[in-house]
């Protein structure tokens, strides 16, 4: 949420995770970091013949009963004793019983550094914050220092290691994604990425980055002292830069982060060849977050304006917009516009969406209660200015990553809707999950749309384990797809409809609670695959055959990502002709987001957001005209 990428990782089983699902509220109490760390469990490593009968009923919906009879056969022979499912099954119980987390550095690798698409769309999820009213620029640098105070405020717990442990089922949680968020940046590579996180060097990072007008400045945000400055302070700060960055016809040099990431690579071998362009570089990227000022979009329409609020967190709207007033790569991006569209972006690598949206539900919070205090005028150092040298092949650079940002804008289908005739409030009553519920309606979308059942991801959060990431929910299920067939069946009476939703959901919590425990099937078999490459060993044939690859192709990518916020995150599909749908589901209203691309005939948001609206409310008539008495 994401965080999410099976577009061109098919063939190393990977998807893009995107978030956390909440199967009972998370509650949250102080705790030192480390002594909560080492306390722990690793993650397993799931039973092998468990995970190959599992693959089988997932596969089951979605594929062609002929195929689905090979794959048993390749599937018999990968878990015979003694066979190569055991010999790749013992060699990952090794590296489990050697490492930390036997998934965190392969998932890491294999997810986003070596993913070679650009970030912005395919990657990198954003969010988009309720409207706020500025009527000018001292309004949106207004909220800007607030926004900053509430986000240093958030770094004093992480600092002092007083961050409330979270739980989730009466289990602790892993809290390591919330150290790996700030001052953190990914370096791109000609080949695979890296991750540096600047937060852990002896002299951590006191400043942070702002962009306004494309142009870059480095604001320290500490006194000497090491107290961080008040609301009042980094409001002048913020004007100093607004008023040094008015020209508009400077080169976007951040644009060339959005660019495909070998490209991106070889630019910026080239870029920081040049000792000043070196050094602006690294300040950005040691930077504890980045603040963008974007210059203000043309209005949009009430109900269109959560549409366009959420491409302008996810690309910016365009070279000629705000795609250039972004360093891509920076972990966490916060958007402030002149007209009051505000959010956020962020680099997926360290982090799912939950530590993010925590994040920011404390900064929002943060903001509404924080009161412009005039302090004594102590002088501040004028922010620093970055300076970048422009050769001509680094402004070709520049060019192509503004077509290929331009191409990408123009084929993002988006659609973001308010769905207010319930929220979590009505499944609750019914005794039902809301996520469940949500995942259910959407398998009927899908359904009614395109007459068929897909594979779909749903992110499952592991950590209730030492350095846990996610795994895979796989929401469509035999049993969700006997629902979703016989709903629309004129020959079904209503109460065998209800119950075989009921059974459809009763599925998909017992899926939930065994992903969040390390026992879902997609981590498992990537471990398998990935040890068979280390090993040097022959690929295995259940690793190439069409079903595996056909698993892997999520049509529906999506993701709840709850938030105490009225807000919802959003990120691109991750295969060409499917969806990406994110959820945050409040008390009496849901939020959520739906991509798709354009270039994709079969695939169209708006469809799709309006299918959803219409299989939730549809659902809830069958809950409430079918007599409780009869099932």
């Amino acid at each position: 949420m994401l965080g999410t990428v099976a577009r061109t990782m098919v063939k190393a089983g990977m998807v893009k995770p995107s978030s956390l699902v909440k199967p009972v509220s998370v509650t949250r109490i102080a705790g030192r970091y480390l002594a909560h760390q080492e306390g722990l469990p690793k993650l397993p490593v799931p039973p092998l013949q468990q995970t190959c009968d599992r693959y089988l009923a997932v596969l089951d919906p979605i594929i062609e009963p002929e195929e689905l009879n090979h794959t048993r056969k390749l599937v018999e022979e990968f878990q015979k004793p003694g066979g190569v499912g055991e010999r790749l099954q013992k060699g990952l119980e090794g590296r489990a019983k050697k490492t930390e987390n036997w998934l965190s550095d392969w998932w890491l690798q294999t997810a986003y550094l070596e993913y070679r698409m650009p970030v912005v769309i395919y990657s990198s999820p954003g969010v988009v914050l309720p409207r706020l009213e500025f009527s000018d620029s001292q309004g949106q640098m207004r909220y800007a220092a607030k926004l900053i105070a509430g986000v240093l405020d958030f770094k004093t717990m992480i600092d002092n290691e007083t961050l409330p442990v979270e739980y989730l089922g009466g289990k602790q949680l892993c809290m390591n994604q919330y150290y790996q968020v700030l001052s953190s940046c990914r370096i791109p590579g000609t080949k695979r990425d890296t991750v540096a996180n600047y937060a852990l060097d002896k002299k951590s990072p006191t400043h942070i980055t702002v962009v306004h007008n494309f142009q870059f400045f480095v604001l320290d945000v500490y006194n000497s002292d090491g107290i961080p400055l008040t609301v009042d302070q980094i409001y002048f700060q913020l004007e100093k830069i607004w008023n040094s960055s008015l020209e508009t016809n400077k080169e976007p040099i951040g644009i060339l982060t959005s660019n495909h990431r070998n490209s991106w690579g070889k630019a910026y071998n080239n870029l920081i060849k040049d000792k000043t362009n070196k050094e602006s570089v690294r300040a950005i990227q040691e930077s504890i977050f980045t603040i963008c000022l974007d210059a203000p979009m043309p209005r949009a329409s009430d109900d269109m304006y959560p549409t366009r609020a959420a491409v302008q967190m996810l690309h910016g709207g365009g070279s000629r917009w705000n795609s250039g007033n972004r360093w891509f790569d920076k972990t966490l991006q916060f958007i402030i516009g002149e007209d009051g569209m505000c959010g956020m972006i962020y680099e997926h690598a360290p982090a799912e969406g939950p530590p993010i949206v925590a994040l920011l539900d404390h900064v929002v919070e943060y903001t509404k209660n924080s009161e412009m205090v005039r302090t004594p005028m102590v002088p501040l150092r004028m922010p620093q200015k970055l300076c970048f040298n422009i050769t001509p092949e680094i402004k070709n650079d520049i060019e192509e990553a503004k077509q290929n940002m331009n191409i990408m804008v123009h084929d993002l289908d988006m659609k973001v809707n308010v769905f207010s005739h319930f929220g979590k409030n009505f499944p609750k009553s019914q005794k039902m999950s809301p996520d469940a519920f949500i995942q259910m309606a959407l398998q009927l979308a899908y359904y009614r749309m395109h007459k068929r059942c897909c594979p779909t991801y749903e992110s499952a959060s592991l950590r209730m384990f030492r350095l846990g990431r996610t795994d895979t929910i796989r929401s469509t299920s035999i049993d969700s797809a006997r629902f979703t067939k016989a709903m629309d069946d004129p020959t079904k009476q209503n109460i065998e409809k209800v119950r075989l939703l009921e059974k459809a959901i009763k599925a998909h919590r017992a899926y939930t609670d065994m992903a969040v425990q390390g026992q879902a099937i997609d981590r498992h078999l990537l471990g398998l695959k990935l040890q068979a490459i280390e090993d040097l060993a022959a690929l295995p044939e259940i690793f190439m055959d069409t079903s595996y690859a056909e698993a892997l192709h999520y049509n529906l990518s999506t993701s709840q990502v709850p938030a105490k916020t009225d807000c919802v995150m959003c990120f691109g599909p991750v295969v060409p002709d499917g969806y990406g749908v994110c959820y945050n589901p409040m008390e009496s209203h849901i939020n959520y987001s739906v991509s798709a691309f354009n270039s994709c005939e079969d695939t169209n948001a708006s469809q799709m957001a309006q299918a959803l609206e219409d299989a939730l409310i549809d659902m809830k008539t069958l809950l409430e005209q079918t007599p409780k008495s009869k099932l």
